[in-house]
């Protein structure tokens, strides 16, 4: 229907979509039963183009325009996926990036970037660039080496942070298209069976690289465009996750309405994952369940299911994680106008008095550090999807549910008081490095200390313990051990020709060298303070001779 002005695009896509069902959907992993043969994290070609999204809702005219002939005009560049290049971008030439295949093993092909000596010694560059905290190093070396990957990782996020929001994405696309351009023949975005480990330093730009670029199509109105690049990143390396996209997937999901897909996931990896000790999904999968039972062209059979599963979930993991009506509590203050604020952000505040008793009645033992930083990052990710409407009125219902089951003594909620206490102890290092990269402060401000002491490095956050290092940074020739004092470094940030030797005429010398310098600074404020005049204030009957004087 949105596309019978392009027909020509409709052909491609689902010339496309035959090609992939085609190729390597049948070696999709083998615990994710589905009824139409697809994984649950199946990646589409086409749907990695936000404009495929854009025309959805806009119709391809009027996201296309006149873009069309420029295209066919412009030669010499490589088809890519993930981003396409622009005539602003500097002319490409290839960084010295390339990829191997590792081994093939039970379906499964384990590939790797490689950096050549050249781009080694580039990057050496970048790492002095970053310790001189100084972005305009990173500039300088960008402009010798315009696809060097983690540059424009790092300076993207000092666009960002300077709210350069065009500029930021721009660079994310360059580094995407470096990548892309590098790819080995046999690796695939779309056969579900392409590993990358993030252990290797080379692989982990390029997780980070997809990840910035979904966060940028997410905040652009691109839900669907961000879900099928979570999707991607999740099919690099389901089983150790290293970026977390599980805390992330439900929402995205939610955001595209893709109900359906988000209920797949949760059966399929429910048994071996447990997918419903995770509170972003212990609530997710509930509110799935009920925007289905509302749906207008469903049975009234299957909304009835839909809608007896959704309160049921959800009254169980409002049982089960408390301290999501508790996240971020703040006091109850008047707001000069009688109104009062609501202390569970979660949820609106027509609940709130149901929130209020419901939290009395179940007990909250001291909430670990783990599972306060699941419970925050998912009260501030997605507490808009719960204010609309209905589901207010569908989460007082079940919150009344929940207080009488508790008067009742229904088993469940013991049970599920002792499951907290044994489970959540900590948080694996991948959840911390989700956590960073979200910049959701209701999570990062309950991330433990020996995360929040450590310097975290934007083309690096958090590195694996047991990284595989494939080369080393050679030590500064002029770098050596130093027994400089506190004392020394002191006159040194005065005196930057100040050079300590080991014998003690230097260290005198040094001492007259300070004494003379701040006798020259106390000289010099006496002679400010003696020649500060403080003159009257002008006369009010004045009035022209001050005019004159601005004038």
């Amino acid at each position: 229907m949105w596309f019978q002005e392009d027909g020509a695009d409709d052909d491609i896509d689902a010339l496309l979509e035959t090609i992939e069902q085609s190729n390597g959907v049948t070696v999709q992993n083998a615990g994710c039963g589905s009824s139409d043969n697809r994984s649950v994290i199946y990646v589409e070609h086409r749907n990695l183009n936000p404009e495929t999204e854009l025309k959805r809702y806009f119709g391809a005219r009027a996201v296309l325009g006149d873009q069309r002939p420029r295209q066919r005009q412009r030669q010499f560049h490589r088809s890519t996926w993930m981003a396409s290049p622009k005539d602003t971008w500097p002319r490409f030439s290839r960084p010295g990036i390339s990829m191997t295949l590792l081994q093939s093993k039970d379906g499964l092909q384990y590939f790797t970037f490689e950096h050549s000596r050249d781009y080694q010694q580039v990057q050496f560059k970048f790492l002095d660039a970053v310790e001189s905290m100084d972005p305009n190093n990173i500039v300088t070396l960008l402009q010798m080496n315009p696809y060097h990957i983690d540059s424009l990782l790092q300076l993207s996020d000092v666009c960002r942070i300077q709210e350069d929001q065009e500029m930021a994405r721009d660079l994310i696309e360059r580094a995407l298209y470096s990548f892309e351009c590098a790819f080995h023949p046999l690796f695939s975005l779309t056969s579900g069976t392409c590993r990358l480990d993030y252990l290797r330093p080379e692989n982990r730009a390029f997780y980070l690289a997809v990840y910035k670029h979904m966060m940028f199509l997410e905040k652009r109105g691109c839900p669907r465009t961000a879900l099928e690049y979570c999707r991607l990143i999740l099919s690099l390396d389901p089983d150790s996750d290293p970026l977390c996209m599980l805390l992330l997937i439900d929402f995205l999901t939610l955001r595209s309405r893709e109900y359906h897909s988000l209920l797949r996931l949760y059966q399929d990896w429910e048994e071996y994952r447990n997918l419903s000790q995770l509170p972003n999904f212990a609530f997710s999968v509930a509110l799935s369940h009920f925007h289905l039972s509302e749906q207008e062209d469903i049975d009234p059979e299957e909304s009835e299911k839909h809608r007896h599963k959704a309160d049921l979930m959800l009254q169980n993991a409002l049982i089960m994680f408390p301290g999501a009506q508790k996240c971020n509590y703040y006091q109850i203050r008047d707001c000069s106008y009688g109104l009062y604020c609501n202390p569970f952000p979660l949820f609106p505040s027509s609940v709130f008095p149901f929130l209020s008793s419901l939290h009395a009645y179940i007990p909250l033992s001291r909430q670990s550090p783990a599972l306060a930083e699941l419970i925050g990052l998912y009260v501030g990710r997605t507490h808009t999807l719960w204010r609309e409407g209905g589901v207010m009125l569908w989460l007082e219902q079940c919150v009344k549910q929940v207080l009488h089951r508790v008067d009742t003594k229904d088993p469940l909620v013991e049970d599920c008081e002792n499951k907290r206490k044994q489970r959540y102890q900590s948080a694996p290092r991948n959840i911390h490095r989700h956590v960073l990269l979200s910049e959701i402060k209701e999570a990062t401000s309950t991330l433990p200390l020996d995360v929040t002491t450590q310097p975290v490095m934007g083309f690096d956050p958090l590195p694996p313990l047991d990284s595989v290092i494939s080369y080393s940074r050679p030590q500064r020739q002029n770098a050596r051990p130093s027994n400089e004092s506190t004392l020394s470094l002191f006159f040194r940030s005065l005196l930057p020709n100040f050079n300590l030797q080991e014998d003690d005429m230097e260290v005198a010398r040094a001492g007259r060298e300070l004494n003379q310098e701040v006798n020259r600074l106390m000289v010099a404020m006496r002679d400010m303070l003696a020649n500060i005049q403080f003159q009257e204030p002008p006369r009010e009957d004045n009035h022209d001779t001050d005019e004159e004087e601005w004038d």
